[in-house]
């Protein structure tokens, strides 16, 4: 893989982008930018109470990342390899899936505002897994908030997310179904997704897994 590449991990809630970021950061020896849902104030109302609080959320959320986006502009990307476990350009997935239409007008005026300087990845790993999947990954971490989360509204995330990078052309993507792999436990599985990651140069391409070859 060359030198001085930015990675960002992107997939629905449960998918495991930060143990693959916290992964290829070890193996990369790159800076790691993770994003840290708990900190948000808002979230665990939000998902009790989703139609009351979806755009403090949601506003919440996006200035952190552009935040972390903006240190991560004046660090210069390009003096050390970058492994980030979201995709900024993704946050507008979260905001037309929850906000209603007089919220989703005013968060795209505060996002035009945003957008100026916000790095471009040089690779987008996109995860993906099965409604049944996820929910075992949510209920295994165990994180208070999530337990809220219902099947329709992780249903509608996939959707989402995948209509999103359906029309995505902004970096190279690598897709990998994480039904049947398990990169954190199986040095193996591991070891060969990362030896598929160091190969993807550009376009569009699908990670089969070695066990499925």
């Amino acid at each position: 893989m060359k030198e001085n590449r930015y990675i960002a991990i992107e997939g629905p809630i449960g998918v495991g982008k930060t143990s693959l970021a916290q992964i290829l950061g070890k193996e990369l020896k790159a800076r790691i930018i993770l994003e840290k849902a708990e900190d948000n104030p808002f979230i665990h109302r939000f998902y009790q109470h989703p139609e009351l609080y979806a755009f403090q959320t949601q506003i919440f959320f996006l200035f952190s990342r552009y935040r972390q986006q903006q240190e991560l502009f004046q660090l210069d990307i390009f003096s050390k390899n970058t492994v980030s476990d979201y995709l900024f350009a993704k946050d507008r997935i979260f905001a037309a899936l929850n906000l209603n239409d007089e919220e989703f007008d005013l968060y795209q005026q505060v996002l035009h505002l945003l957008t100026g300087r916000i790095p471009r990845p040089d690779l987008v790993i996109y995860l993906q897994a099965d409604p049944k999947v996820l929910f075992q990954r949510i209920k295994k971490r165990g994180r208070d908030y999530e337990k809220e989360i219902t099947s329709e509204y992780l249903h509608a995330l996939i959707e989402s997310y995948n209509q999103f990078f359906f029309s995505y052309t902004q970096s190279p993507i690598l897709i990998i179904q994480t039904n049947d792999i398990d990169f954190v436990q199986t040095p193996e599985e591991r070891e060969d997704l990362i030896r598929q990651i160091r190969q993807m140069k550009s376009g569009v391409q699908y990670y089969h897994p070695m066990n499925l070859k």
